[in-house]
């Protein structure tokens, strides 16, 4: 049975954007060159760490018991806000990049769809399907996080 979420129709519109742009080499210019602009990327790099951060006080909701009372609304802030993460990746950069770059980028996008394929939408109440898509979710979430800082590093490094 499939029940799809607006915040999962909202995603994968936003995931198919960014995939018909990359795969038509759609351009906006005026996005471009302010992408090559040291400070616009440095501020969008910023707001793309901090979504990735808020991201993880789903984690923080779920693990803190004084903060479970707030996990169900945080998890559907979490969904909204992963549902628009293609367009916080696609305004920091339009292109996919090369060797660690482009890991990351793959990683990141995959992740967005493995979380708009999430246990509301598939309904199944299987225990080995959620924790395969839990484990595979968490553990991209952590190789973002790790590519994240490491970026983050040598962009500042060789600067």
């Amino acid at each position: 049975m499939i029940n799809t979420s607006k915040s999962t129709i909202v995603g994968l519109i936003f995931l198919t954007l960014y995939v018909i742009q990359f795969v038509f080499k759609i351009e906006w210019n005026w996005l471009e060159l302010l992408q090559q602009e040291e400070m616009y990327k440095r501020w969008s790099g910023l707001v793309l760490a901090l979504f990735i951060a808020f991201q993880w006080l789903l984690t923080v909701t779920r693990v803190q018991k004084k903060l479970r009372t707030y996990a169900l609304k945080m998890n559907n802030l979490h969904k909204w806000v992963g549902a628009v993460s293609p367009l916080f990746f696609y305004v920091h950069c339009t292109k996919l990049g090369y060797g660690y770059l482009l890991l990351l980028s793959y990683i990141f996008l995959a992740n967005a769809f493995l979380g708009y394929i999430n246990l509301d939408v598939i309904k199944n109440k299987s225990e080995l399907v959620f924790k395969t898509w839990m484990i595979a979710h968490v553990a991209f979430s952590i190789i973002i996080t790790i590519l994240m800082f490491f970026h983050i590093g040598v962009v500042f490094y060789y600067k």
